[in-house]
């Protein structure tokens, strides 16, 4: 009996200690994926200013061509 209950206190102890690491892996690569997420809306928005920043330069170019 004493045998059976350490094999069970065993067995409990093995499933918390496996759903822990399953759990802390799945939030890693959770996190991992967010932070590609942030970056390459980063790098989108970079894009998106410097295409505004060019336009911007357009038409103050434009405006001052056309002003004699």
């Amino acid at each position: 009996m004493r045998k059976s209950i350490n094999l069970f206190l065993l067995f409990i102890a093995m499933a918390f200690t496996m759903s822990m690491n399953s759990c802390r892996e799945t939030t890693e690569d959770k996190a991992e994926e967010a932070v590609e997420d942030v970056k390459d809306a980063a790098e989108d928005v970079g894009d998106e200013v410097e295409d505004a920043a060019d336009e911007v330069g357009d038409e103050i170019e434009d405006a001052t061509d056309d002003n004699p």
